[in-house]
């Protein structure tokens, strides 16, 4: 699988041990069987098989044959298995010379002066290839770490019965008509609009909805910024929801796995994902999947749009730092990343690729897959990885969403929750 809607929950992969060393499985012979008189280039990826060995193999070979003093050697890890795998391998110095990661959990060995600085080693024509906003989520203080590779950016999924059973001719394009289209839904149907979750471990939508609302996070030193009048806006729009009772219960305890199965029930009427989810809804709700459309993510009075990046990322102890780039800057150039943007359904982060046909045009016999993926495509020229580039942005959404919990539940006030979550992760940064 590609990724989970989750991708907003870059930072999760679960801290397993030194136990899982072993799960990891290799797709081009065993170690220490590289041909004579070939440098060797170890790539690992994110849990691609076997749905796409077989593009894999392909593109590999053609590699090999443009290069063949270079071999490659492909080995796939398990989702839940990657940060500690490279987490020890970086250590240990035995780190591949070329990684998929995301940037949410790469920055946090950027910090440490893990991967190789691109500054000076990708040309200004090579860097052009890609999207300016999309480059920039694999940047710490100036220094480029990784090559940007697919990518999703959310949509709106929503059920047109049930919107039509609510009176509502379109869906919500604001947090603001969201408000509105609750309290409508709720009161037309008994069911809810939507589903986010505050559970500190799991998606970043919420925090994301707080950028798209105008609030600043942290400052230039790192500090808290989002104790100001805009922060409490947004602070009092998702209390004010759920007080109201215009948000499901649950989203104090669930995570994103509850707004699809919410979706699929048909007791919400909109979800916030991927343009994949579509095809999970059509095999686990047919009924549901025939009423669904694609509309763009709901955003706030910024206009800003959410992008969810995978990268390639090259250890800075590699013994092949040439060799690693060339074949990284060929995995992501714009035909392979068309082509894989194909096969996977997401989205190439180059922008040659983007002006193919299949994203911009929706087919006369359009499918709400066809539709969604369009209405995505078009959102990246504007796209952004909205959460600041630090390397605790899974601690802060912890401190956030536990002080808007409590907020919720009227343990504290707004303006106590805001001062107790500025404070928090002041001490943080101070120490």
């Amino acid at each position: 699988m590609l990724q989970r809607n989750t991708w907003q929950r870059f930072g999760l992969f679960t801290l397993v041990g030194l136990l899982l060393s072993g799960l990891i499985s290799c797709a081009s012979g065993p170690m220490g069987t590289t041909p004579a008189g070939k440098t060797e280039v170890e790539f690992w990826t994110m849990q691609l098989q076997p749905k796409f060995t077989t593009y894999f193999e392909q593109l590999i070979d053609a590699f090999e044959q443009e290069n063949p003093d270079l071999t490659v050697r492909w080995v796939d890890v398990p989702w839940a298995a990657m940060q500690s795998k490279i987490l020890t391998a970086v250590s240990a110095k035995t780190a591949p010379d070329v990684v998929n990661l995301n940037p949410d959990f790469a920055l946090q060995l950027a910090g440490r002066n893990a991967w190789l600085d691109l500054n000076g080693k990708v040309s200004p024509e090579q860097r052009a290839l890609y999207l300016p906003n999309i480059w920039k989520a694999s940047t710490l203080n100036d220094q480029s770490f990784g090559l940007p590779w697919y990518l999703t950016s959310r949509i709106a999924i929503y059920n047109q019965d049930l919107f039509q059973q609510a009176g509502i001719a379109e869906p919500p394009q604001t947090y603001a008509e969201l408000a509105t289209v609750a309290q409508q839904v709720k009161a037309k149907t008994g069911k809810y609009a939507t589903f986010i979750s505050f559970v500190p471990e799991d998606s970043a939508e919420l925090l994301e909805s707080l950028v798209q609302m105008g609030v600043t996070l942290v400052d230039d030193q790192g500090r808290a910024a989002f104790n100001s009048p805009v922060g409490k806006a947004a602070f009092r729009y998702w209390i004010d929801l759920y007080q109201r009772k215009l948000l499901p219960p649950e989203v104090l305890t669930e995570g994103h796995r509850r707004a699809v199965d919410l979706y699929q029930s048909g007791q919400i009427a909109l979800l916030a994902s991927s343009p994949q989810f579509l095809t999970t809804i059509a095999t686990n709700a047919p009924d549901i999947a025939k009423a669904s459309a694609a509309a763009p993510q709901i955003t706030g009075d910024t206009g800003l749009n959410n992008v969810a990046v995978m990268n390639l990322i090259i250890p800075r102890d590699t013994d092949q730092p040439n060799a690693a780039l060339k074949f990284a800057l060929y995995v992501t150039n714009p035909d392979n990343q068309l082509a894989f943007a194909k096969a996977g359904n997401v989205l190439p982060s180059t922008q040659v690729s983007l002006e193919d046909s299949y994203f911009r045009d929706v087919p006369a016999d359009a499918t709400a897959a066809d539709q969604a993926r369009v209405v995505s495509a078009k959102q990246l020229q504007d796209a952004q990885v909205l959460l600041p580039a630090i390397e605790d942005i899974k601690q802060l959404q912890k401190i956030i969403y536990e002080n808007l919990q409590a907020a919720m539940i009227d343990r504290k006030t707004v303006d106590q929750a805001i001062a107790d979550a500025e404070q928090e992760w002041n001490q943080k940064v101070a120490g």
